[in-house]
């Protein structure tokens, strides 16, 4: 345990309320003595310390630390935390209408949600957000910034931004609106391929896949026998809403199985006769690839359904259970293990694919990529040891990317082949090798 001492004769003055130093007992190792260990803290904070404290704040800050000490996901949400969270999954909010992506303690537009407030109003891709409603953002966690994006439908926020080439600050006054985020987003390319992108996976995930698949068929006057399913900088999301998606590719088989302490808790598979059951997959994953993003493409691969191309994912093969707590408030908790038909652990090892394609998408020059072993107190896979974080290349740093809000290409051409993105024109070459 380090302690920090500082003398008195430093400040010139005398510090302290008596000469004596009080003496707790030392907590033993029952259950309860944890407990009122902690109620010694507090009344000793709130006697002591050198300004007058907020009890209530104490102690939630108390439960998040006892949570965030299980693993990197686990947490508890308060009221406000949790209605974000909550709206999230749904791919509804109040807000403004942009996606960004928070780098070096910028905030960067990647572009305004089509006809959004944000979009209306000439907010552009590429604007640096640098005030929300005169308030700096440099400093400040990205949930706050998040939250001060958002708010009830009707309220306004004045977001002030620098834009390359502008003079001067430009100053927008926004009213908020409900913004729906679509998930899906789908292209014909040339050839009679389909192009699939999935975000994230939210509430409604696989009905907008079907309605995707319906224009792509209409769009191509006939069955699409070929898709590109680019699942790229895709952070997870709802378990659901991925097992359905995998079911669509799957004639039958193992999806996916969850184990809780070493006991296998459910074994799902897929049903017969899935939209994309006969086509030919190449599925595009990179480091940024999470969660339910890996469930899908391990689905796929064990299955020998698809070729999986690009680099190996994230590696968060854990499942949080959502748990409502009074007040508002949320619990995420990590509560099950998933694993590959074959059995194979996604969790702090990833989904390597079957062709490597070295491409890491929007890299800061300062950083490098963070899997889920580089992560603090992470899961080890069920049985074996944790992973050691790999280190910072001389004169880097480690750097934590929230994947939520990269990219994964720009304009997707009709025909990828000599393009800017080298995963898609290799997949789309395979796809058309293969008729």
């Amino acid at each position: 345990m380090k302690r920090t001492f500082l003398k008195a004769a430093v400040l010139g003055a005398t510090i302290g309320t008596s000469a004596a130093v009080t003496r707790l007992a030392v907590a033993g190792d029952g259950p309860y003595d944890v407990i009122r260990q902690l109620g010694r803290v507090l009344v000793l904070v709130e006697n002591e310390y050198v300004d007058p404290v907020d009890r209530f704040r104490l102690l939630e800050g108390a439960i998040k630390g006892m949570v965030a000490e299980l693993d990197p996901h686990s947490s508890y949400l308060p009221p406000e935390d949790y209605r974000i969270f909550d709206a999230d999954t749904r791919g509804e909010f109040g807000g403004i209408g942009v996606e960004v992506d928070f780098q070096n303690e910028t905030v960067v537009v990647i572009a305004p949600i089509e006809g959004s407030p944000a979009e209306r109003a000439g907010i552009r891709s590429g604007d640096h957000i640098v005030a929300i409603d005169g308030s700096p953002v440099r400093g400040r966690p990205m949930q706050e910034l998040v939250r001060r994006m958002r708010g009830k439908p009707g309220s306004r926020v004045v977001v002030s931004v620098e834009r390359p080439g502008a003079t001067a600050l430009l100053h927008f006054t926004l009213t908020r609106e409900v913004i729906q985020v679509a998930s899906v987003a789908w292209k014909l390319l040339d050839g009679g391929v389909g192009y699939v992108r999935i975000k994230q996976f939210q509430s409604g995930t696989h009905a907008e896949l079907l309605a995707a698949v319906e224009k792509l068929r209409a769009e191509a006057k006939a069955s699409v026998g070929a898709v590109i399913v680019d699942l790229r900088n895709d952070p997870g999301g709802l378990v659901d809403e991925a097992s359905d998606v995998a079911d669509e590719f799957l004639a039958g088989g193992v999806i996916y199985s969850t184990r809780h302490r070493g006991q296998t808790v459910d074994e799902v598979h897929a049903g017969r006769g899935g939209a994309f059951v006969d086509a030919r997959v190449v599925v595009l994953v990179n480091e940024y690839s999470a969660s339910a993003a890996e469930l899908v493409a391990g689905a796929l691969q064990d299955q020998k359904r698809a070729t999986v191309v690009g680099a190996r994912t994230f590696g968060k093969g854990s499942v949080q259970t959502i748990l409502e707590l009074p007040g508002g408030a949320g619990l995420r908790l990590t509560t099950m293990r998933y694993y590959t038909p074959s059995g194979r652990a996604i969790q702090a090892q990833g989904i390597v694919p079957d062709v490597d394609v070295a491409q890491v998408t929007n890299t800061r020059k300062a950083g490098v990529v963070i899997r889920e072993s580089d992560l603090d107190n992470h899961l080890s896979a069920e049985g074996t040891s944790a992973a050691e974080p790999s280190p910072a290349p001389d004169g880097g740093s480690l750097e934590v990317v929230p994947p939520a809000h990269l990219e994964a290409t720009g304009e997707i051409p009709k025909n990828p082949i000599g393009g800017a993105d080298p995963a898609l024109a290799l997949a789309y070459q395979l796809l058309l090798s293969r008729k």
